[in-house]
């Protein structure tokens, strides 16, 4: 259902559509699109009465400034109808994370999470992390905030339970024992230094453990240690000593731990000078898998009461939900939260806010901790900000930067050649708008040669005038990157409309003393304790890490690529057809014999033959 009515006299012009439009409306559930006269979606909302909520917006004089710069751009609108309020607040939320519109409230961290994964089909279950679609059959535990909590958790869970974290591959094709079990790891069952019984047994200590059931799995050692140490085998009760302390010193590296919650989210919302800060803690099982703290887009007057209601539709639309979420404020619609993400869970969902006792004691070290995140995140938006001032007259430019985008080229040898951008806005790093280039044309380690070719593919067929069009390009090289930048942006005919600097190490390759380089300038250093200097090297910084990590994906990849190649009865039209239907080259290696069948052209025969390639010893 659309509109683009004619206005009517004495309205502005987004009134009188709107006016025009809800008269159409019924009194029932839905979601309405407001859009601007180049059909971009402004804002996306949801009613429990569509026509009464779509008339709230035609009395201006109670909208706050930002929906009444909404209400005057909009010119049409689109309603979709739905059977329920909750659907609506699904549908809602999902085309907010879609079309992300301008006057929206966005969350834009949307990344996974990593789990602990448990691959206990196998006789002797390898113990690692994982990130992404859950389709490996196994245990998954989690979520863990980040990469570096699961981490620290895999290694101190090695250290206490001595599960191997290598692949069934090197498991099969190990002779004698890794590092890993000389670090006091692994039991090494690749090579039969343990048996399947009493590995099992370590696989039955770990599962109750990141249950919540510790004190059980404590116990039990500490009893194994007291009848070796009474038997007199001092060193099996060193071992079980050592494994004890390890269980101590992971509990103790959590920040907190709660035994009356089980699985459960802590959420905490934390206003200060128009900005905001959400802090998630994740339990599981009654422990901490840590925290990560979030800055969700919106305007000044908008409080926490509609911005957590928001976060947890948005943040819980692709993410595993717990039974419980305790927050620190009232959510706005709380009870028609809760039941929209009980029907996404297929679970009963609460939301509460506890007043009292150990929930309340975590609540508020929730509180704690955002409001700390909230003035770290202030003051380097502060110190950005006047980064970006100090980087206009540096560079002698009219305009501040909006759109900071930064490149650099990596490769071994000349082999597997990657390009990266990176972009930098006054809101900090743009991590949706990153991009890697994959070098297809360049001879090989011909650095100049990568970055024409990068600039080419990027600003090919460019507007200068869309928003997604940077303000400066900060390239990571010198004289020599600068000129082969220089020259394609004149090809294209870009050279004027934008800034390029180079940035290389200066003498000795040292940090801090960096030379820039622009075209028609000599090239200049800053103080070595200059904060532009810094901000320049930070977002420098994050293009290598960047770009590094691009190159090294592609570099694994193209090594089990070639395995492929080498395989007898396979060509580039069964390379393919296995590359399509696994997803990745990693996952043809770890495939099965019945599982290779299953892909178009592979024969009983091709299958083996695939497998054992990666499966020598077998």
């Amino acid at each position: 259902m659309t509109s683009s009515d004619t206005p009517q006299a004495g309205f502005p012009h987004g009134a009188q559509v709107i006016s025009a439009f809800a008269k159409e409306l019924p009194e029932t559930p839905g979601v309405y699109r407001m859009l601007d006269r180049h059909d971009n979606i402004l804002y996306v909302g949801k009613a429990k009465r569509l026509k009464r909520r779509v008339l709230n917006y035609t009395h201006l004089d109670r909208l706050p400034m930002r929906l009444r710069r909404m209400v005057a751009e909009t010119v049409q609108l689109e309603v979709v109808n739905t059977h329920t309020e909750v659907e609506a607040l699904l549908l809602e939320s999902n085309l907010i994370k879609t079309l992300k519109p301008r006057y929206n409230i966005l969350l834009r961290d949307d990344k996974s999470f990593p789990y602990l994964y448990l691959d206990d089909t196998h006789d002797f279950p390898r113990l690692d992390k994982h990130r992404g679609a859950k389709d490996e059959k196994g245990t998954y535990y989690g979520p863990f905030a980040s990469t570096g909590a699961v981490n620290r958790t895999i290694a101190i869970l090695q250290k206490a339970f001595l599960l191997r974290n290598c692949s069934d591959r090197e498991f099969l094709n190990r002779k004698r024992p890794c590092l890993q079990y000389h670090i006091k790891r692994c039991t090494a069952p690749c090579v039969g230094y343990v048996s399947q019984e009493e590995y099992a047994q370590q696989t039955r200590d770990l599962k109750p453990f990141l249950e919540g059931k510790s004190a059980d799995v404590r116990q039990r050692l500490q009893e194994e240690m007291v009848t070796a140490s009474e038997a007199q085998d001092y060193e099996r009760a060193a071992v079980f000593r050592d494994r004890i302390h390890a269980i101590s010193l992971l509990q103790s590296k959590q920040d907190i731990n709660v035994e009356n919650i089980q699985d459960a989210d802590v959420i905490a919302c934390v206003q200060d000078a128009g900005q905001s800060c959400i802090q998630v803690f994740f339990f599981r099982g009654g422990q901490n898998f840590g925290n990560r703290s979030y800055f969700p887009k919106h305007e000044a007057e908008t409080g926490c009461a509609e911005l957590l209601s928001v976060f947890l539709t948005q943040f819980y639309h692709n993410k595993p939900i717990p039974k419980q979420i305790f927050v620190n404020e009232a959510v706005e619609d709380q009870a028609l939260v809760a039941q929209a993400l009980s029907d996404l869970a297929n679970i009963s969902v609460q939301v509460s806010v506890p007043q009292r006792g150990d929930r309340k004691r975590v609540t508020e070290f929730a509180v704690q901790n955002a409001r700390a995140a909230l003035q770290r995140h202030v003051s380097l938006q502060i110190k950005d900000k006047n980064a970006l001032e100090a980087l206009v007259l540096l560079f002698d430019v009219d305009q501040p930067f909006e759109r900071i985008e930064v490149y650099d080229n990596s490769h071994t040898g000349g082999t597997n050649m990657v390009g990266a951008m990176i972009v930098a806005t006054p809101e900090g790093f743009q991590k949706a708008s990153y991009r890697k280039f994959n070098i297809k044309h360049a001879a090989a380690s011909d650095d100049y040669g990568m970055m024409r070719e990068v600039m080419e593919r990027r600003f090919r067929n460019v507007d200068v005038i869309d928003e997604s069009f940077p303000d400066l390009l900060l390239i990571d090289g010198g004289k020599g990157q600068l000129r082969a930048v220089h020259e394609t942006l004149v090809e294209l005919g870009l050279s004027d409309a934008l800034c390029v600097v180079a940035i290389s190490k200066g003498p000795d390759r040292n940090a801090g003393r960096e030379e820039f380089h622009m075209v028609g300038r000599t090239a200049f250093s800053l103080p070595l304790n200059d904060p532009t200097l810094h901000y320049l090297q930070r977002i420098r910084d994050e293009s290598h890490r960047f770009v590094i990590g691009s190159h090294r994906i592609r570099r694994k990849n193209n090594a089990i690529k070639s395995s492929l190649d080498t395989i007898e009865g396979v060509g580039p039209k069964k390379k393919k057809a296995l590359l399509h239907h696994f997803g990745s080259a990693k996952a043809v290696e770890n495939a099965g014999i019945e599982d290779l069948k299953l892909v178009d052209g592979i024969s009983s025969k091709i299958a083996g033959k695939i497998y054992y390639s990666f499966h020598e010893d077998t």
